[in-house]
């Protein structure tokens, strides 16, 4: 969001917009200075275009498609997605192996885990997270002193995402369940301990001890993603984190319809 009333030149601007967020397909839109990318495509081709131009956002103006990991909320779309507007693929090894059969033929472009690669002119920077993948990260995005942070789909919040995310004047955060929800919904009882494993996903109230942790005075905007349908509620989770952190604004993405296009300042 904007602060006080200088507008800052473009190319300090970070902006981005969460397409799609659940268990039925995951992807956002990150740009800077007219440069963007796609995290993740989860959703077929068709949607996904469908979706940018609902937010007024220019698919031909991607730059490539970067990964979080392999499940298939994640890449359904990504091969599709490539070979329309004809950009690469940034992966990293083991995820490409895993996610092979679902991406078809792409132009992949390795990264590292934990390495800086500079994409899009953006300064992109994969950590590791806990998750039930073959290699699975989170991002921080940076661009002239703005930063952007993304950690979804992990079991728990380690010391290294809580460095990696301290600083970020965004962030994207995982509140997938409400403990109570899970416990006592449909769910079978293997998938019940997956979720709240370490290899799982964020509760509520583990999405709200994070933030509490990470808040700070440059921290502008937070969303709250991956939001089970079965086993949450926007108005629980946003009950929850924003106990822990009065004053923040704070939204909770959605499965069905893209939200806003939030801008990022340094």
């Amino acid at each position: 969001m904007y602060s006080g009333n200088q507008r800052q030149p473009e190319e300090s601007v970070i902006r981005f917009c969460v397409l799609s967020s659940g268990s039925k397909g995951n992807a956002i839109w990150v740009e800077s200075g007219g440069r963007a990318l796609l995290v993740d495509a989860g959703l077929s081709g068709k949607e996904l275009v469908r979706r940018m131009n609902l937010a007024g956002l220019d698919p031909a103006r991607l730059e490539g498609i970067l990964v979080t990991h392999e499940h298939r909320d994640h890449v359904h779309g990504v091969g599709v997605m490539a070979r329309r507007f004809k950009i690469p693929v940034y992966i990293n090894e083991a995820t490409m192996i895993a996610a092979d059969y679902l991406l078809g033929p792409v132009r992949p472009v390795l990264f590292r885990t934990g390495a800086d690669t500079e994409i899009a002119g953006l300064n992109v920077h994969p950590f590791s997270i806990s998750h039930d993948s073959a290699d699975p990260v989170g991002f921080t995005f940076e661009n002239s002193g703005s930063r952007l942070g993304l950690a979804t789909d992990l079991g728990v919040a380690t010391n290294l995402v809580r460095e990696r995310l301290a600083g970020c004047n965004g962030l994207i955060l995982e509140a997938n369940h409400d403990l109570k929800m899970l416990m006592e919904g449909p769910y079978p009882w293997e998938t019940k301990r997956r979720v709240k494993s370490r290899h799982g996903h964020l509760s509520n109230e583990d999405a709200a001890e994070l933030l509490a942790s990470l808040a700070h005075s440059g921290l502008s905007q937070v969303v709250l993603a991956h939001l089970s349908q079965t086993n949450n509620l926007p108005e629980l989770a946003l009950e929850c984190v924003g106990s822990a952190v009065s004053g923040l604004p704070l939204t909770a993405a959605r499965q069905d319809e893209p939200g806003p296009v939030v801008e990022l300042l340094p």
